[in-house]
């Protein structure tokens, strides 16, 4: 992860380029907070050079002008903020533009703003996942500067920015890792490494520990590939904390459909272990925060396949709690090996539950790809909303109609794994999740199926591939229970 430091505001400009703030108005482009010297180094010409180059301000514009040695730095980068400047904007911006910066050494920005935003857009926008290409590429940017003065207060945005940032950026390597190389036994491995490094607690159950657990879901789900499946869990325990809160996330390594065999889109489904990656992070950046809140992170880990020892259409699952589950669909594998996770999970009796997953297309249907649904406890999915949108990740609240609970009664079983219809999957899929939640447990369920993985082009911060979805989510909710 490229290193961010400050640096004295009276030091002299320096860097292979200088990244400055360009808001959007009826009047055309203006130069945002920060950018005076950078103008003063070039005369009082910035705007205009700029404007002849066609920049505007709007969101994720990049524009380089050259300073053709009128300054003792080469290149400026303008990066488009939009109307408002907001910390998000600022963000965005920030990594649009680092991203085009590949090759370069060190960058300085000449933007005033909040440090967190500065510094977040920065590593957010300077990754690369490289581990698999064959020829040497670009050398990694290794340094960003930013001009403030570096008291207690900046020092504290900064490790703020670094621990996000860093999950982040742990996520993303997760996902974009191909499934031959991470499935739930080597998943397990770096999930283990990287709490262990960190101090914290850690569990991993194979499939004999997943036996004797009664974890009738997870082994189902795991039963038809040859790389069995995991269990791992992963705890922070600070001296004094201010409340108990379990974390679940889906750790699907790929997702076959199993034997109802996906038609389309097979190709991404190495992503549909995003909300394990989440979680796992999560915790690891509220350990490094030190934030005062017990967090532990429970992580089913399973490769769907098809095969001979596959689990069926019909099948009848019996849950770690005893209740029993018919199969309607294999390819709804992940509500399955949540439910065994959220019950594992609530033993522990947290105060509040978190679950993150790639659920279900129908989330795509309804929000699209960059915007997170959250269903659940109303009051407690308020709160994590706001935390998340606050955090700049998009999260929108969603109901659970009571309507559709009923529609997952099954003639042979407690509950089957989903209804007879098609509308309002999202839904039903958090209805499900959330029957194995005892009442008086405040929960709720992320569906970060569109955001966890970018088919489309790189945009503001955010690289094709994995995106890091839910960790500031997570992060920012769990801290938001300190008072």
């Amino acid at each position: 992860m490229v290193k961010v430091s400050l640096v004295a505001p009276t030091a002299p400009l320096a860097g292979d380029a200088v990244v400055i703030g360009l808001l959007r108005s009826p009047d055309g482009p203006r130069l945002a907070p920060g950018a005076a010297p950078v103008d003063a180094a070039l005369g009082g010409k910035l705007l205009a050079a700029l404007k002849t180059a066609g920049a505007s301000g709007k969101a994720d514009e990049v524009v380089k002008v050259p300073t053709l040695g009128l300054a003792p730095f080469p290149l400026v980068v303008s990066a488009g903020l939009g109307t408002d400047g907001s910390a998000e904007a600022l963000r965005r911006g920030v990594g649009a533009a680092l991203r085009g910066l590949t090759g370069k050494r060190h960058v300085h920005l000449a933007i005033d703003g909040p440090l967190d935003a500065l510094a977040e857009g920065a590593q957010l926008g300077a990754y690369a996942f490289t581990e698999y290409k064959s020829k040497a590429t670009k050398p990694a940017l290794a340094k960003v500067t930013i001009a403030a003065a570096s008291d207690a207060t900046a020092r504290a945005h900064l490790k703020h920015a670094q621990a996000v940032s860093d999950a982040v950026l742990f996520v993303r390597d997760l996902v974009n890792t191909p499934p031959n190389d991470l499935y739930p036994a080597t998943f397990a491995e770096r999930a283990v490494a990287r709490a262990s490094a960190a101090g914290l607690e850690v569990e991993v159950l194979d499939e004999r520990g997943l036996k004797r657990g009664r974890f009738g879901g997870i082994l189902a789900v795991g039963g038809g590939s040859a790389r069995g499946p995991r269990l791992v869990r992963i705890t922070y325990r600070p001296a004094k904390p201010q409340a108990k809160v379990a974390l679940v996330g889906k750790g699907i390594t790929f997702d076959s459909g199993g034997l109802n065999i996906k038609t389309a889109n097979m190709h991404w489904m190495k992503s549909d272990m995003g909300g394990a990656a989440a979680v796992i992070a999560s915790v690891l950046a509220i350990a490094a925060l030190k934030i005062p809140v017990e967090v532990t992170a429970t992580v089913p880990m399973a490769e769907n396949m098809p095969s001979g020892t596959a689990y069926r259409p019909s099948d009848v699952l019996t849950m770690r709690n005893g209740r029993t589950v018919e199969v309607a669909d294999t390819d709804a594998e992940g509500r399955l090996v949540l439910a065994d996770a959220v019950i594992r999970a609530v033993e522990d009796e947290p105060d509040y539950l978190i679950e993150a997953s790639t659920l279900t297309g129908a989330q795509l249907v309804a929000l699209g790809t960059r915007v997170i649904g959250a269903m659940g406890e109303p009051v407690w999915r308020d709160q994590v909303t706001a935390a998340g949108n606050a955090a700049g990740e998009a999260v929108w609240a969603m109901p659970i109609p009571a309507e559709l609970r009923p529609a997952l009664d099954s003639p042979i079983a407690d509950l089957q794994s989903l209804t007879g219809d098609r509308w309002g999957g999202m839904l039903v899929g958090a209805a499900f999740i959330g029957d194995f939640v005892p009442e008086g447990i405040p929960w709720v369920h992320l569906d970060i199926a569109g955001p966890a993985w970018n088919l489309g082009g790189p945009h503001g911060y955010t690289p094709k591939g994995g995106t890091g979805a839910a960790v500031r989510t997570i992060t920012a909710a769990v801290a938001g229970l300190v008072s």
